[in-house]
């Protein structure tokens, strides 16, 4: 298509992590003609270096009631929403029933770990006190544990399989994905009616769902429409040994780390909470901090190969609740603001969104986060 020409959709999504391809997906198997525009390749942000815990129990803190039901909510989707992406891209996901164990490795950590315990039963939540025999029991590998919870319907996914599933089942429901970088809206009469790339094409649609992660607040939207999004870095390693002996068969948290195995051996270590803006630079610091506490939790992992050191950027509201809907000029609509659950949330916010674009009747951003 040349410069300066324009094509017509009903539904642009600008980004293609998890959650704006789960909402593409979702948005083209509803007959919709769906574009998905991203400005380096699927799943370059955030989601090329998540964990892919599916962990609501585990993510259940203070104050946060809403978000829980969500979590929770979205982690009862997540088999029907694996089983039908691996259907539709003709292969597997990297799903996984792993269930998690969170131990504390000193008094001080075991005090806490109760504390949350008592919060994950108050909320009724499927949840197990284990002692120290109980846990190594569960994970011999174990170092000096001193208490555990057993949540054993916590569950993972590969992220970088995933992305790769959603690409190809959101291209066979006739969506079409553009690697492009988005340089301006495109207003009429003040509604938002599309988006120019830096090549000077015009993509028009019915609706655009703003899905860019921490980038959602980008100086080409009109200023009314940012919305309150800051980057929250996250470190992040690959460790591989032998498939046939891993050094834990569930998701292992301790009080500064998670741990998170893959079938083909790798174990995936994270992750550091920075408020450092857009930097990425993996850190000297950084790394020996997750292999230390790693080390604390499983000391096997001495022994494993360090493959990856990772850096991505969380989109982090100022509550951590996710923004899923209309906001604050017609047309456009917000998916975005995830934080640490964007994988876990990604079913959904993809159901949410495709019923408001099926429907033509997006909810606002606050009614939606009320429910």
């Amino acid at each position: 298509m040349a410069a300066g020409h324009s094509d017509h959709y009903d539904v642009i999504v600008v980004g293609a992590g998890v959650v704006g391809l789960s909402c593409a997906w979702r948005t083209a198997e509803r007959g919709l003609r769906v574009l998905v525009i991203e400005r380096a390749r699927p799943g370059a942000g955030a989601s090329n270096v998540a964990a892919g815990m599916l962990a609501p129990v585990g993510e259940a803190t203070w104050g946060e009631d809403r978000l829980l039901d969500l979590a929770l909510e979205s982690h009862r989707l997540w088999p029907r929403f694996a089983e039908e992406l691996a259907a539709a891209a003709g292969g597997e996901i990297g799903y996984l029933d792993l269930g998690a164990l969170h131990v504390a490795l000193d008094r001080d950590e075991a005090a806490e770990l109760r504390r949350r315990f008592e919060l994950m039963r108050s909320l009724d939540l499927e949840a197990d006190w284990a002692r120290p025999r109980a846990c190594r029991e569960l994970e011999p590998g174990l170092g000096s544990v001193t208490a555990g919870v057993h949540a054993p319907h916590e569950t993972a996914v590969d992220p970088r399989s995933l992305i790769v599933a959603l690409a190809a089942a959101f291209e066979a429901a006739g969506g079409r994905l553009e690697v492009a970088e988005v340089t301006a809206a495109v207003l009429d009469r003040e509604r938002f009616a599309g988006v120019r790339t830096q090549d000077g094409r015009e993509h028009r649609a019915r609706a655009t769902v703003l899905a860019a992660g921490s980038w959602s607040a980008a100086e080409w939207l009109p200023a009314e429409a940012r919305p309150s999004i800051r980057p929250v870095k996250g470190q992040i390693l690959t460790l591989r040994g032998p498939a046939s002996e891993p050094v834990c068969e569930r998701i292992v948290v301790g009080e500064r780390v998670y741990l998170v195995p893959r079938e083909d051996g790798r174990l995936i270590v994270g992750a550091t909470i920075e408020e450092q803006g857009f930097d990425t630079r993996i850190t000297a610091g950084g790394v020996h901090e997750l292999l230390r506490e790693a080390y604390r939790a499983l000391p096997d992992v001495a022994e494993l190969e360090l493959v990856e050191a990772n850096a991505g950027l969380r989109p982090t509201t100022p509550d951590n609740l996710p923004l899923i809907g209309a906001g604050e000029v017609a047309g456009l609509l917000l998916a975005t603001g995830h934080y640490r659950n964007g994988i876990l949330l990604a079913p959904v916010t993809a159901e949410r969104i495709a019923e408001m674009l099926e429907s033509g009747h997006p909810e606002p951003v606050a009614e939606v986060a009320a429910r």
